[in-house]
């Protein structure tokens, strides 16, 4: 029977790159000279430290910026509030989603199914299964997941006759 998979992956290598180049960029502004500001990289989370709120803003739209040039979608994207000491440091973190969470994935698999089209649907993990009798019907639902919005960039992959 025919299948493919419906994920949700970030490239990893990308958000490690978008993460250098936001480096390089603080390094180089000239507001940012002598201050105490930091981008880390910690697996799926990228850590911002800045002397102040003002700072921490202008560091968030840094990463933000070069994550959405290096094609990272940012509905994988979830900044945290910041937060702001007493004594005015700020750290904010930005953590990157990998995979498909389970109530996105019964809103997908739910939506599969209003679509009446003569497939399967199994939740495995984080990604989600979909196997028919013909190409048509998995393309069919293919355009169909495509054309609706959901809460995180999906992918497509595994694609079996």
């Amino acid at each position: 029977m025919p299948s493919f998979d419906i994920v949700s992956q970030v490239n990893s290598m990308e958000i490690e790159n978008a993460v250098n180049q936001a480096k390089k960029e603080l390094a180089n502004r000239f507001d940012f000279k002598g201050s105490k500001a930091e981008i880390a990289l910690d697996k799926n989370e990228i850590k911002l430290t800045a002397e102040d709120q003002f700072k921490i803003k202008a560091l968030q739209e840094i990463v933000m910026g070069k994550l959405a040039k290096r094609q990272i979608s940012l509905k994988n994207v979830e900044k945290l509030e910041p937060d702001i000491s007493p004594l005015g440091h700020a750290r904010q973190i930005i953590k990157i989603k990998q995979g498909i969470e389970p109530t996105v994935a019964k809103q997908i698999t739910g939506f599969i199914r209003e679509s009446k089209l003569k497939v399967t649907t199994q939740i495995q993990a984080e990604e989600i299964r979909v196997s028919g009798k013909s190409k048509d019907d998995l393309q069919a639902v293919i355009a169909a997941v495509r054309a609706h919005d959901f809460p995180v960039a999906l992918q497509f992959q595994n694609f079996r006759d």
